[in-house]
């Protein structure tokens, strides 16, 4: 199934949407600053990014936060190198049916989802399976 579009102001106050990556593998992650979880799976995914940025990997961090300040001051913390967006209504909760995060999933160049809710090595592993 395709998954479902969305557009969203990023850190910059840019407006970003999900098929501007049409053509890239995305790794979309769902996730909030005071979601420990979340905080811990960010260095698998910096190091993916790392590896894999070149190869036409796209990493999109969709932040759940309320608050622009508290997104803001962990987007900071973390020093993240990848697109981070805001969804403040968590309208993807309800557009990709999850109730937890960190939620993290992966799409193929046509905007398919390959894998849904992968967690630590398992997003290096299934990356590999699509960019060699």
């Amino acid at each position: 199934a395709e998954c479902p579009g969305f557009t969203f102001i990023d850190s910059n106050g840019k407006s970003v949407s999900l098929k501007d990556f049409r053509g890239k593998i995305v790794v979309l992650d769902f996730c909030a600053s005071w979601c420990g979880p979340c905080r811990r799976e960010i260095p698998n995914i910096k190091k993916v990014y790392a590896e894999f940025k070149d190869k036409g990997l796209e990493v999109v961090g969709v932040s759940i936060d309320h608050s622009d300040e508290a997104w803001k001051k962990a987007l900071e913390e973390e020093k993240l190198d990848y697109l981070q967006l805001s969804d403040p209504k968590s309208v993807t909760s309800k557009l990709y049916n999850y109730n937890g995060i960190p939620f993290i999933i992966l799409i193929s160049p046509e905007g398919i989802i390959l894998n849904k809710g992968l967690r630590g090595n398992e997003i290096r592993t299934k990356i590999t399976e699509y960019i060699k």
